[in-house]
């Protein structure tokens, strides 16, 4: 028993030596986002459906007052103003085919305009930091989305659909001409070494979008060397002028689309990518099929277990958005909007299951 002296004694030690208890780390949250924009009505209804941060719709397709400081800052206030966090935007670099691109020049080689355009996009990346918004994404395409038609699917909607045996034997050239893998290499590289150090010097994330979908290797379609539409281009893409700031916006179902059997080999791609943070939005959508042949499905109803997908996105502290993308067409479903609800629904309850 100890003496009422000692008790004393041990009472009048200071706090601080009173070891504190073991606290877990918190495991870093998925949010649910969208990228369908940013008008008022879009933000009221994503807000609505449980989406907490967003990529805002392309706020010009040139470098003008829309991408001032000003103008930056405006647009992430108004849809913080709806609960929701602006966690990117798009630059002027989107998955339209060459001859409809914003920014052709870039992919285009070599050229004066290829280097306005890329001191633009710097500025634009060096705006956004000092406006708040903490990640741009961008493509490097030429041939954009290529598909073959759709599909059935589920009840009575349709499923885009691809089938590279249907596409034509001798298909014309894009307005690029003939574009070999070490020139589409050239091209992103010279790109990358001046972008990507503005981003890491303004730390603002840059987020690239596979080539979708993947094609014949080598040979591509129409002439262009699809390098970016295969998990070897991807990796190689990353270790170009690496840093922190420079990495994917990871369609899941265009990296499936580069995959035999993406059921089985998705996950380790997610694993090798996401356990070095290259990884910065994630398209959450699935598909039946894999390379040069798939459907683009609900969610719930391809090749890929999508709990066990997002399982691993948890596993390897992935913390940004999972969002929606391509969906099925349900007749009388005006733009989709039946089928975006499915897919946010969906991916909410999935993140419930797995974060609580």
């Amino acid at each position: 028993m100890i003496d009422r002296r000692e008790f004393a004694k041990l009472a009048a030690l200071p706090l601080a030596m009173t070891p504190e208890p073991t606290r877990a780390a918190a495991a870093p949250r998925i949010k649910l986002g969208d990228q369908h924009g940013s008008s008022d009505e879009i933000l009221r209804t994503v807000s609505s459906l449980g989406v907490t941060d967003i990529c805002s719709s392309l706020p010009s397709p040139k470098f003008d007052e829309n991408w001032s400081v000003e103008s930056l800052t405006k647009l992430r206030e108004r849809v913080e103003s709806y609960g929701v966090r602006l966690a990117m935007v798009p630059v002027p670099m989107s998955s339209h085919p060459i001859a409809t691109a914003e920014m052709p020049a870039i992919m285009l080689g070599q050229s004066p305009q290829r280097d306005r355009d890329i001191e633009n996009i710097q500025q634009m990346i060096r705006n956004c930091a000092r406006a708040g918004i903490p990640a741009a994404k961008y493509n490097m395409t030429i041939l954009g989305v290529v598909r073959t038609g759709r599909a059935p699917g589920r009840g009575a909607s349709t499923y885009s659909h691809f089938d590279f045996a249907k596409t034509p034997q001798q298909p014309p050239l894009t307005e690029a001409g003939p574009v070999d893998a070490d020139a589409m290499w050239e091209r992103i590289t010279y790109f990358l070494t001046r972008v990507a150090p503005v981003a890491a010097e303004y730390k603002v994330r840059i987020a690239c979008h596979p080539h979708d979908p993947a094609m014949p290797r080598p040979g591509g379609f129409r002439g262009v060397d699809r390098v970016l539409g295969s998990v070897d281009g991807l990796k190689r893409f990353i270790s170009i002028a690496e840093n922190p700031y420079h990495g994917l916006n990871f369609c899941q179902g265009t990296v499936s689309e580069m995959l035999a059997d993406p059921g089985k080999e998705i996950f380790d791609v997610i694993r090798y990518f996401g356990s070095r943070k290259k990884i910065f939005n994630v398209h959450f959508r699935n598909i039946r099929g894999g390379f040069l042949h798939f459907d683009e499905t609900f969610p719930d109803s391809g090749s890929v277990d999508m709990l066990a997908a997002l399982r691993v996105y948890q596993e390897v502290g992935y913390d940004g958005m999972l969002m929606p993308d391509h969906v099925p067409q349900i007749p009388g479903d005006t733009a989709g909007r039946q089928a975006f609800a499915f897919a946010f629904g969906y991916i909410r309850g999935l993140l419930q299951a797995v974060q609580g």
